[in-house]
């Protein structure tokens, strides 16, 4: 625990006054004052978080972080757990949607094990970050220990460190994979908000009605077990949340957000399960939201909240709910232009000041 206090501590405020300046230059373009909408507040956001005006984004990764949950048992999900490997090695044979997407964004793509129930290869292109094989079915007992928790948390804040090794990073991308992990992530809103599971619980794989109900049943089943009925409890400590009713890549990715913030890195957060875990990194640290970015509105109900409690815009809303990464990848081109928005787009005065040297 005292490895995140420490990395929670290093998250600072963003640069305010870059930020003011930003929205200065954007209200002095030579164009009508507002017309670029959400851009130019995404452009502004990214100069208060990098303290300049001109950004670049050079170097774009997406995580997709992986692992299993015990919960499948309970029939909330269309495929079994099987799926979970097979698609952790389509990713890193680059087949999947996420890796059109981020090529397209000239992003790369790292993928991250951090409790998938499957031996992989020690020699697989892959994070080896396993806390366990799979959590434990959280309508009958905890979905991990408060230790697990803390360790998964950790696994995805030493992901953010040894990628900085390998060079820097100008802006994060998360992204997950792990059947199942719809139900972990709408209990998770759940308690934190304290709206009824019916509210904001979704079809996930694309489960039917009865199959809905079930899932519905399983999440209040699990908030009254564990004692996870009341908001304000739960906010007091987000470990016992994700501990009670989580999911190993939900906690890893709650560390990307927190290691990535507290090394000055913008976050693109993805859909659903991707939110959940910046909602367990800002629960523990309230600053880190300021770095954060929500690529699009899943389809998914309960993303809706995420979004409300974290105070985020969706860049996008195209109706997606795959997950692995791909709204974040869509959201990285839009990010991109933001940034050139800020810092091509000329001033009255600049564009006065080369007619002047035209004429000249």
């Amino acid at each position: 625990m005292e490895k995140l206090k420490q990395e929670i501590a290093k998250i600072k405020e963003t640069d305010k006054e870059v930020e003011k300046k930003a929205y200065a230059r954007l209200a002095e373009q030579a164009r009508p004052a507002g017309s670029l909408g959400m851009l130019e507040h995404v452009g502004a956001k990214m100069a208060s978080i990098k303290g300049v005006l001109d950004v670049n984004l050079n170097k774009k990764i997406i995580v997709t972080c992986a692992g299993d949950h015990g919960v499948v048992a309970e029939g909330v999900s269309l495929f079994p757990s099987e799926v979970t490997p097979q698609m952790v090695v389509n990713f890193v044979n680059k087949g999947a949607s996420i890796n059109v997407l981020a090529k397209h964004a000239n992003a790369d793509v790292k993928v991250a094990d951090f409790g998938v129930n499957f031996d992989f290869a020690s020699d697989l292109d892959i994070f080896h970050k396993k806390v366990r094989k799979g959590t434990s079915n959280f309508v009958k007992e905890p979905a991990m220990s408060r230790e697990e928790a803390v360790a998964s948390i950790n696994a995805g804040i030493d992901i953010v460190k040894e990628l900085l090794e390998q060079g820097p990073v100008d802006i994060l991308g998360t992204g997950d994979m792990g059947i199942g992990n719809t139900t972990p992530s709408s209990a998770i809103i759940a308690a934190f908000s304290g709206i009824a599971p019916e509210k904001l619980t979704g079809r996930g794989t694309g489960i039917d009605d009865e199959m809905l109900l079930n899932k519905i049943r399983v999440i209040e089943q699990s908030l009254v077990l564990h004692k996870l009925t009341d908001p304000k409890v739960a906010a007091s400590d987000p470990i016992d949340v994700l501990s009670k009713v989580g999911g190993f890549e939900i906690g890893g990715l709650a560390g990307l957000v927190i290691g990535a913030v507290a090394a000055g890195i913008p976050v693109v957060c993805d859909g659903l399960i991707s939110t959940a875990g910046a909602l367990i990194a800002c629960e523990l640290a309230p600053l880190a939201k300021q770095y954060l970015f929500a690529s699009h509105r899943s389809v998914e109900v309960g993303h809706k909240f995420m979004h409300e409690r974290l105070e985020l815009e969706p860049l996008l809303d195209i109706g997606f709910r795959l997950g692995e990464g791909t709204g974040a990848a869509l959201a990285f081109e839009l990010i991109d232009a933001s940034t050139r928005v800020l810092a091509d787009i000329k001033t009255f005065e600049e564009v006065a000041i080369i007619n002047a040297q035209l004429d000249n």
